[in-house]
């Protein structure tokens, strides 16, 4: 399967949806779909037409995260490769980015929507970001987002623990805008983002641009930081372990790592 197809598009009353199309992988994100994010939110970013992008996953799955595999084969090595350049083209969108969640986001299935304008999310959805229970260290701009947005210990919780928590508890910690039955996450949410592509285009994209102003130099600085301690991180034993035995089906041992 090529990119296009892994990652669906439709657009329509200026709407670009952006869909997963994994489901027999849990919609895991591997490089393909990465680079296929890119180019689809750049596209929609320039496209005139375009009001709003959507993204969205399966009626059971949002993302579960990186393909570990396929991450692990080519990892990325700098600001060019298909991840970094998702992230990039994510947290740099002028338009507005709405988010529908159903069933389970992990990892950057969570992270990428700290970017997003509006989330909304099905009932039964659920969240986890095992970034530190894999060895590895959070991405995509979120040790700066989490923070401002629940404070330190709420972010510290949710980052150090990798706990899974509920559609409720993400709307509390304000993660979520607002959560609805699944069988109407789909239709609430596309509401909302027709409601956002009536207002004035120009005058969406300004107030999103002052929203972000105060801290958008340092988000681009934390997102490449940790992009490359992501990739340190990759090489380590912590690593090695969580993910060797992620494979195996046990539960880890790092009482060994200092």
């Amino acid at each position: 399967m090529c990119g296009t197809e892994l990652v669906e598009t439709d657009l329509s009353e200026g709407i670009l949806t952006l869909t997963f199309n994994r489901p027999e992988k849990r919609n895991a994100l591997n490089l393909a779909m990465y680079a296929a994010l890119a180019a689809g939110i750049r596209k929609g970013d320039d496209d005139d037409v375009v009001r709003v992008i959507m993204l969205t996953g399966s009626d059971d799955c949002f993302t579960s995260g990186n393909d570990l595999s396929d991450f692990l084969a080519a990892p990325p090595t700098g600001l060019d490769s298909p991840v970094m350049q998702f992230l990039l083209a994510l947290s740099q969108a002028r338009k507005p980015i709405v988010a529908a969640v159903k069933g389970a986001a992990v990892g950057v299935g969570v992270t990428m929507l700290l970017h997003c304008e509006l989330v909304y999310a099905g009932s039964g959805a659920t969240f986890q970001m095992p970034f530190v229970d894999l060895g590895l260290c959070p991405e995509a701009g979120s040790t700066l987002l989490l923070p401002r947005l629940m404070g330190h210990q709420r972010a510290a919780e949710l980052l150090l623990l990798g706990e899974t928590f509920d559609a409720e508890k993400a709307r509390e910690v304000g993660i979520v805008n607002a959560v609805y039955p699944d069988a109407y996450l789909l239709s609430a949410a596309r509401a909302k983002a027709l409601q956002l592509a009536a207002q004035p285009a120009a005058a969406v994209r300004l107030a999103k641009s002052l929203l972000k102003r105060e801290y958008a130099d340092r988000l681009q600085e934390t997102i490449a930081e940790e992009g490359a301690q992501f990739v340190a991180r990759l090489k380590s034993p912590e690593a090695a372990e969580a993910l060797q035995a992620f494979m195996q089906r046990r539960k880890p041992d790092f009482s060994r790592f200092a």
